[in-house]
């Protein structure tokens, strides 16, 4: 069983990347959120799922271990497989996913893509003592979203949501860049300041 691999990028292409240790090169998945924070010609160390089937052996990678505990325990909740781990993680940072699950948040969960009604339930039962244990902060009194929004952050969340971001992930960018840029009353460009901080948060 592999634990880590520690090399050189490679190649790089979507949700994956090519490591070079000692002349071998393993192709792995990783999440959208690693593969920006990898580079061609650096050397890395991913934390390794191995993932065995009849037909095909797929390795899984991570640079934390924090997002590496919380793939294994997603991939432990039923009907979700590596894939639909993956991109869970792709789209939210384990702490706000944590968060999510600790807080019961349906809603934040069923904007993740691929994930219903039903699967987010399944994971709230099958996932809230789990996530205690993957080295993430969780405090159901720290993050309270706050859906009584007006005005220009009202037209925010809702471009964002139709965006695919969930409410929990959005919502403390979506107040600071309100408070920072109080005199913005356009809400196109409103929206564009809080795409920019989402993008630097995801780097």
């Amino acid at each position: 069983m592999i634990g880590y691999i520690k090399g050189t990028i490679t190649a790089l292409s979507e949700r994956e990347c090519f490591v070079e240790t000692s002349g071998i090169g393993y192709r792995v998945h990783v999440t959208d959120r690693d593969h920006d924070s990898l580079a061609i010609g650096d050397e890395s160390k991913l934390y390794i799922h191995m993932a065995v089937r009849e037909d095909a052996i797929t390795l899984y990678g991570f640079i934390a271990r924090e997002t590496y505990e919380l793939f294994l325990s997603l991939i432990s909740v039923s009907k979700i497989g590596p894939k639909v781990a993956l991109s869970i993680l792709s789209v939210m940072k384990p702490s706000i996913f944590a968060m999510a699950i600790q807080n019961k948040d349906i809603d934040a969960l069923t904007k993740i893509p691929g994930i219903g009604k039903k699967t987010a339930e399944r994971m709230l039962v099958e996932l809230k003592d789990k996530i205690k244990g993957i080295g993430v902060e969780v405090s159901a009194n720290k993050i309270s979203v706050d859906t009584s929004y007006t005005g220009i952050q009202a037209e925010a969340m809702a471009a964002l949501q139709s965006l695919g971001y969930a409410s929990i992930e959005v919502a403390d960018i979506v107040r600071r860049v309100n408070q920072e840029y109080s005199d913005v009353t356009d809400p196109g460009k409103f929206i564009s300041l809080v795409l920019r901080e989402l993008g630097k948060e995801k780097k």
